[in-house]
């Protein structure tokens, strides 16, 4: 399975548009080989080199199957809890420095019935024997 965006490729920079200094919106993101049998996508985006441990940027589950996630989106599948404590997307925002942020795209066998609010470490447990392929996109981004 391979991730990618129009807005930013492997390692570079995500534009300002995406992150907390500019509009804030969802970057637009493409899929490539889906695995057969995929009924459902995951969504997880977090920055693993926050000063405290990974920060949680975007989590939705039970999303229908895609090959296209449209740019700021809105509402996708059912939202997770992000680190802020909300459901939906919050774009790059780091404290100081150049942090990577990590996206990837989970095709699953099946939907998780979640409720809406779960964290990151529920939707990845509930996952666990669903799971066909993942696709990774890493962008940089710093201040």
């Amino acid at each position: 399975m391979r991730l990618m965006s129009t807005a930013f490729a492997e390692g570079e920079i995500i534009p300002t548009e995406y992150t907390c200094d500019g509009a804030d919106v969802s970057p637009p993101l493409e899929l490539e080989g889906l695995p057969e049998g995929t009924r459902s996508l995951v969504l997880i985006m977090d920055d693993p080199d926050a000063p405290g441990g990974s920060w949680d940027h975007w989590v939705a589950f039970d999303i229908p199957v895609t090959t296209a996630i449209r740019e700021d989106v809105g509402s996708i599948g059912v939202g997770g809890r992000n680190s802020w404590g909300r459901t939906g997307y919050g774009g790059p925002c780091p404290p100081s420095g150049v942090h990577r942020y990590v996206f990837r795209v989970y095709a699953l066998s099946g939907d998780l019935g979640l409720q809406e609010g779960a964290t990151k470490a529920e939707v990845i447990a509930a996952m666990e024997a669903l799971l066909l392929g993942e696709g990774r996109l890493i962008g940089r981004y710093g201040r």
